[in-house]
């Protein structure tokens, strides 16, 4: 069973190295891509920092240089010469100026008038804005597209599961499931309820890898007596909150997550995503993630 194999991952192997990264082979393991790359940044190696540093300041510089190439009317640049024409970007965009080079052309006024005011823009404006939409702590964290109703342990369980997708550590992680649908009061009137489905685990000191999220449906549950046609007349969701410290930006994150009545699968299973390697190392499948068997 899933869940038998995620407890036994993590129950005896060491997950976490000595720089906070599990211990695992990911296969298929999705990144964020661009919108990630303030956590790429942060986490990196300082030398790979600053040399990705170096590369966008060479590329801006470049980018400019090979301006003035186009447009000519530099003093001091001599004509088509790309490495006069980069040093000169270099000097306007950090307003060194020694005075050895100088624009005397309209074009080449226009372009040092661009450049400028790109630098000025840059190093002012766009910082804070750019610093404040790409620094608010976000959540990385996936949820299986659909959810699964079956026993466990001799119980019927509503049970799905969330995953981690940076490579680090979300420190004292909660989860919230709160069940939505439509209901009528003892007078008539019809209202939207909400109420809370209690989970096995509500609470994991760290959430590194993947996360079996379970609720058993007993006398006491909110869903018991339901069923997929139930809850689909009563236009049910399911609403999941995941909330924690993300240690790399010390900061509260928050995840949300939704399964509709038609998301929800009775009688499925969570396809098992975790084995082990030759040299006895959890592997991890993240292409079986949204599997239901």
């Amino acid at each position: 069973m899933a869940e038998v194999a995620e407890q036994q991952v993590r129950a005896d192997y060491p997950r976490m190295g000595a720089d906070g990264a599990p211990r695992a082979v990911y296969i298929g393991h999705a990144t964020g891509g661009w919108r990630d790359a303030y956590h790429f940044l942060l986490t990196m190696p300082l030398a790979a920092f600053f040399a990705v540093m170096a590369g966008l300041y060479v590329t801006i510089n470049a980018l400019f240089g090979l301006a003035y190439v186009i447009v000519g009317g530099v003093d001091g640049v001599r004509p088509g010469d790309f490495a006069d024409a980069f040093f000169f970007s270099v000097q306007t965009l950090g307003t060194i100026g020694y005075g050895q080079m100088a624009p005397h052309s309209v074009g080449a006024h226009v372009v040092v008038t661009v450049e400028s005011f790109f630098g000025l823009f840059n190093l002012a404006i766009a910082t804070g804005l750019l610093f404040a939409r790409i620094s608010r702590p976000t959540a990385r964290v996936l949820f299986s597209d659909r959810a699964v109703v079956n026993l466990h342990d001799g119980e019927p369980t509503l049970i799905f599961r969330a995953a981690n997708r940076r490579r680090n550590r979300i420190v004292e992680a909660e989860v919230t499931v709160t069940i939505v649908r439509d209901s009528v009061t003892l007078e008539g009137a019809g209202i939207r309820r909400f109420d809370t489905l209690p989970t096995l685990r509500a609470r994991s000191p760290v959430f590194a890898l993947t996360w079996q999220i379970m609720h058993r449906i007993d006398e006491t549950s909110p869903l018991y007596g339901e069923t997929a046609e139930s809850l689909l007349a009563r236009r049910a969701e399911i609403v999941v909150v995941l909330r924690g410290l993300d240690e790399t930006f010390a900061q509260t994150i928050h995840a949300r997550g939704s399964y509709t009545p038609d998301e929800i699968v009775w009688g499925g299973r969570l396809r098992d995503i975790f084995s082990r390697d030759a040299q006895g190392r959890p592997v991890i499948d993240y292409r079986h993630f949204h599997d239901i068997d």
